[in-house]
């Protein structure tokens, strides 16, 4: 960002809830299929079939607004909004109208420092979050002469949450959707698939001159899904905008798309007026009406939340903020990693094991957490055996850990078998460091002449000599003491 200016950000995003069937029938609500295989007559939007309202999606609704610490509606309506698109079969998308199931929520979510001028977490209000229908979606690049409508998608339940024009800078939208992102994934109410478009955003944004109090003309950049790709769009669609007031010429509103290829927004469409969407109250549903006991159950079952998790982790172990944050990725994932914590006695090794080799296993093998084949009692005795210093990492890594994903054994069996423990006896030590140091002449002057860098060559050298059995620790210490003597 440019000095003497300010962006204004606010995002919309789509969530799709993860039920089993549709928002207002029966159809199954599921990613991968036969294009056109899951539609019925209501989702055809066919004369005559009449919706039903799905209460799952509903409480899922319901969850959501009481985590944000939103206010929930006791009556809301769904409405009609007019527009004609081809994968839009029934000429409208039933949504919720002006009061929505959940109002004035919030989100805290780290603060940009370098535009906010302080350090800490920022407030960002969330407007509202309502329920509505998924669109289907066309395909235009299977064909040179046609488009192709998959209509699966149609009717599928989504909830967007508008958030307010409370963001900064790119760094803090990006911030803001994953935390969005951990909340629902968290909840269990979507899978949060950034590629099939189960969590997407819309962004408005603005740029005005620093303190002044009116908003700048804005700008919506369609169909972000992805952190990265929301950070980039921002970033670029900021000096954009910046260039052209410093320019002295007016920025335009218009409806913009991300060309990720190009590195550019790209106009789509003017916006100079308000769309005529020509609502009104759906008639073949009832006003939707929230009983007392029904939050009250909702709020009683409620899952400790991923900023919870987070602060837990970080005031228990010592961990990082991004370190937490990728151990909350998933509900799975943080589960796992309780339960190796617990088992082990030691949250900064389980960290440490979660963050590295078994999510590079998970990754190398493209699989989630539920299908590690290591559970964490079987982990949990490697993350013992480490931290009491009996194996060292590095053999940990290398020969323990692939025998028990090759599910062969426990740690503490294949480190007998092998004979890999660490070496503590201070006399074999004491014998390799100084046959280290008499083969070293050299970096043993230099190091008495003030470069002292060249410790870790050497021992790097003793370990070498001990075949990776060494206590690193112990080496480290004996060393010191025979350099300080010779």
């Amino acid at each position: 960002m440019k000095p003497g200016y300010e962006a204004v950000i606010g995002l919309e995003v789509h969530v799709q809830l993860k039920t089993r069937s549709k928002m207002f029938c029966a159809c199954r609500n599921q990613s991968g299929a036969p294009p056109n295989s899951l539609t019925c007559p209501v989702c055809l939007g066919l004369p005559g079939a009449l919706p039903t309202l799905n209460a799952e999606a509903v409480r899922m609704a319901l969850v959501l607004g009481l985590a944000v610490e939103g206010t929930i509606q006791p009556r809301s309506a769904f409405y009609r909004k007019q527009y004609f698109y081809p994968d839009l079969p029934k000429g409208y998308q039933i949504t919720q109208g002006p009061v929505a199931l959940v109002e004035e929520g919030h989100l805290d979510v780290p603060g940009d420092a370098r535009v906010r001028g302080k350090e800490g977490p920022v407030r960002i209000r969330i407007e509202r979050a309502h329920l509505e229908e998924d669109a289907g979606k066309s395909h235009h690049d299977l064909d040179a002469h046609h488009s192709h409508v998959d209509l699966n998608r149609a009717g599928v339940p989504l909830l967007e949450i508008v958030g307010a024009p409370d963001l900064r800078s790119a760094q803090e939208a990006s911030d803001y959707l994953k935390a969005l992102h951990r909340l629902v994934v968290g909840l269990g109410i979507c899978d949060g698939n950034l590629e099939e478009g189960s969590f997407r955003c819309d962004a408005n944004v603005s740029v005005r001159k620093a303190g002044e109090a009116a908003f700048g003309t804005r700008v919506e950049v369609k169909n972000l899904n992805s952190f990265r790709f929301v950070r980039q769009a921002l970033e670029h669609e900021i000096e954009r905008q910046t260039a052209l007031l410093e320019a002295g010429e007016a920025v335009q509103m218009e409806t913009r798309g991300w060309d990720a290829s190009a590195g550019e927004t790209r106009g789509q469409r003017s916006k100079e007026a308000a769309m005529d969407y020509r609502y009104f109250p759906e008639p073949d549903l009832p006003l939707l009406t929230i009983e007392p006991e029904e939050i009250t159950a909702a709020r009683a079952a409620l899952p400790e939340l991923p900023d919870q998790r987070i602060r837990r982790w970080q005031e228990a172990y010592g961990l990082g903020l991004d370190e937490a944050q990728t151990l909350a990725q998933s509900p799975a994932f943080a589960t796992y990693f309780d339960e190796l914590a617990r088992l082990s006695g030691s949250g900064r090794g389980a960290a440490a094991w979660m963050l590295g080799e078994v999510s590079r296993t998970l990754n190398e093998r493209g699989i989630s957490i539920e299908a590690f084949p290591v559970e964490p009692k079987k982990l949990a005795e490697l993350v013992r055996l480490v931290d009491a210093r009996t194996l060292g990492f590095g053999t940990a890594k290398e020969q323990v850990f692939p025998v028990l994903l090759a599910g062969e054994g426990s740690a503490e069996a294949i480190v007998a078998q092998k004979g890999l423990a660490q070496i503590r006896d201070r006399g074999p030590i004491e014998a390799l460091v100084l046959q280290v140091l008499t083969a070293h002449p050299g970096p043993v002057a230099q190091i008495k002449g003030g470069k002292e860098s060249l410790k870790g060559f050497l021992v790097g050298q003793v370990l070498k000599a001990g075949n990776g059995r060494l206590d690193a620790r112990l080496v480290n210490e004996v060393l010191a003491e025979a350099l300080a003597k010779s």
